[in-house]
Parts: structure tokens; sequence; C-alpha cells
């Protein structure tokens, strides 16, 4: 059990490292929570430091969830081999997700967990082989509605909503449609005061020039 909550505690602690909030005290010596949305995600970086920054820091945001299912999960399973391992995966997974977006660094708050998210489905489907198919299904879907919309927000809660929708047509096991079910709502709510700006059509379209 001691190993368990020590693997949980890596797994938050790895989600919470705030990226974006680094970048930009390096960067240019700001506090990103201040500027553009005030989130603590890529897309906002991208926004305020440009988009070099903002790739980076997708990148770095999608590792972390990856690496918590993957290289820290299999630690964790060569140290007690009778672990189940995708349940295992899973909620480190969802730990990784919740440091995140409630960063220990950050007074707990942080960003909205869908890059961080990216990077656990990553991890299960280098682990679980029938979730390619998902998976790239769910990017596809973002793409699309991101291309259409060029809004980053929507593109991600739709994509959310599809995720189990995708687990269920394609018969994955119970704990993965549980899974997405719980991330699906939990982007969702994330989502909240996107969804509003939306409707009342204030939600920004994600540009790519550079910041000034």
């Amino acid at each position: 059990m001691a190993w368990i909550i020590i693997a949980l505690l890596s797994s938050y602690l790895i989600g919470s490292i705030p990226c974006a909030y680094i970048f930009g005290r390096l960067l240019k010596g700001i506090d990103i929570r201040k500027f553009g949305s005030g989130n603590v995600g890529a897309t906002n970086a991208m926004r305020v430091l440009g988009r070099g920054p903002g790739i980076s820091i997708l990148f770095l945001d999608i590792l972390k969830g990856y690496v918590a299912v993957t290289l820290l999960a299999d630690l964790l399973i060569w140290r007690i081999p009778d672990l189940p391992e995708a349940a295992l995966r899973v909620i480190l997974g969802l730990s990784c997700i919740i440091g995140h977006s409630w960063t220990l660094f950050l007074g707990f708050k942080g960003g909205k967990g869908v890059a961080t998210t990216l990077g656990v489905l990553l991890g299960l489907t280098v682990k679980i082989g029938s979730l390619k198919l998902v998976l790239g299904l769910i990017i596809l879907t973002w793409l699309i509605i991101f291309i259409i919309t060029r809004i980053v927000s929507i593109a991600s809660v739709l994509a959310a909503i599809a995720m189990p929708i995708y687990m269920i047509l394609f018969r994955e096991s119970h704990i993965l449609i549980f899974t997405s079910l719980i991330i699906c709502i939990f982007i969702i709510l994330r989502h909240t005061s996107n969804l509003k700006r939306i409707i009342q059509g204030k939600e920004p379209r994600l540009t790519f020039k550079k910041p000034s």
C-alpha cells in the first residue's frame, strides 16, 4: 500500500509541474496567470508567449501524462507484479491530470487538463493496443472541429464527449469506458467559463501571430 501511495503522490507531483508558469517567468519574467485568459496551459501560453513556447509547453504537458501511465506505472508493477495493470495505469493517469488541474505549486489552481489527458491516452494506447483506433478518432475529432472553428475549448469539449462514445462503440473494457466518462465530465466542468463565452460569442479564436 505504501508503494501505491508513493506512486500516486509522484504522479500528482509530475502533473503539478506548471510548465506554462515556468516558461512565462523564464522567458518574459511574467506571471502568465495575469495575461490572456489567465489559464496555465498551452493555449494561453501560445497567445501570450508565442507559438514556439506554446508548442513546447503543449509537448511537456502531454509528456507528464505519458510518463505517469508508462514509466511510473511500470516501476510500480515491477515492484508489485500482482497489481491489476490497467486499473493502476488509469488511476495514476487520473492523479496526474488532477495534479495539472490543481497544482500544488500554484495554490491548487492549474490548467484545463486537456493536454495531460492526451498524454495519458497516448500512454494507455502504448500499453493497450486496442486503443489505437479510439485515440486516432479522438484526435481526428479534435482537429476537424478546431480547423472549422479555430476555438480550442469547443474542440476539446466535443472531443471529450466523443471519447466515451468511441470507447463504447469499439467495446473497450469497462474500466476504460468508465474512465472516459469521468474524464469527459471533468473536461466539460473545467470548460464551463469557456462554454459561457462561446454561447455569448466572446470566446477567442486561436491565431498563430507572434505576441506583441
